[in-house]
């Protein structure tokens, strides 16, 4: 198997710790969506898209463990039920909202990436195909924390866990 970066994001965002959670947590922060030349013309017939996935690689996040404590929770869970950045194949993925496009750089909102981070690929998102708003959402749905910002557990910015509350 092989993958390659097609360029890299870039965003606001220095590291983990303090950084949106998710981009529903990111509205309005701008970032750069910055491909490699060779793949500009992918970018044709883009822009009448109002949002865009960016699938990326997260080259920053610690090892992964198969149970961890999530963002959300003060509960370990199955890493698999979580979208803890730590994973044995760190591939991240956003919706973003697309603003303009300039040749090969995007311009983009509600970003909650790292500054560098390597692009996988780009999809256009497609509200008949991604939405599914009535869905259940397991362990969250029964009140989750109301964290929406990184606290470094899963990039070493602070080098330890979240206490669990008692």
């Amino acid at each position: 198997m092989a993958i390659r970066a097609i360029g890299r994001i870039r965003t606001p965002f220095a590291e983990a710790a303090g950084a949106p959670i998710q981009p529903a947590y990111a509205q309005g922060i701008e970032g750069r969506v910055v491909l490699d030349e060779a793949f500009g013309s992918a970018l044709d017939d883009l822009e009448g898209f109002e949002r865009i996935w960016l699938i990326y690689w997260m080259d920053r996040s610690l090892p992964y463990r198969l149970r961890v404590v999530p963002y959300r929770d003060w509960r370990e869970r199955g890493l698999f039920a979580t979208r803890a950045p730590s994973r044995p194949n760190p591939i991240g993925l956003s919706v973003v909202r697309l603003v303009r496009r300039e040749g090969a750089v995007l311009h983009v909102t509600d970003v909650d990436m790292l500054d560098g981070t390597p692009l996988l690929d780009i999809k256009p998102y497609v509200p008949a195909f991604d939405a599914c708003p009535r869905s259940r959402a397991g362990w969250l749905d029964a009140g989750a924390a109301s964290r929406e910002r990184a606290d470094g557990r899963f990039h070493g910015d602070s080098g330890r866990e979240p206490r669990r509350r008692s």
